[in-house]
């Protein structure tokens, strides 16, 4: 468990997911189509996925999926990744980290 948290600071877009799930599908829809890489954790591919959700739900507040993490922190859900894109405010948070990790090019960078 610890190396997948580890790929929340690791990463600029962490969605931790489930592939049978459409509000999940919906929010990596909406970052494959602003061209942005990110970092899918399928959690029903997991043998402890059911542990992994209780350390989500005690870092967010909730068990369910997707939890969407940008530059380390949490953003909230499909619906409230949806509201920030339609507000603007998603693709510069998504920069934010880019810019921050081109700057320090010992960490990982996935600029589109």
């Amino acid at each position: 468990l610890a190396q997948e948290l580890e790929t929340i600071s690791d990463n600029c877009v962490v969605i931790f997911s489930k592939t049978t799930c459409g509000y999940c599908k919906m929010a990596k829809k909406l970052f494959q189509d602003m061209n942005v890489n990110y970092t899918a954790v399928e959690l029903d591919l997991y043998e402890n996925g059911s542990q992994f959700q209780d350390i989500l739900h005690q870092m967010t507040g909730g068990r369910t999926v997707p939890r969407v993490f940008i530059n380390g922190a949490f953003i909230g859900g499909a619906t409230d990744t949806q509201r920030l894109h339609q507000e603007g405010k998603l693709l510069p948070l998504v920069h934010q980290c880019q810019m921050r990790r081109a700057k320090n090019s010992d960490l990982p960078c996935s600029l589109p």
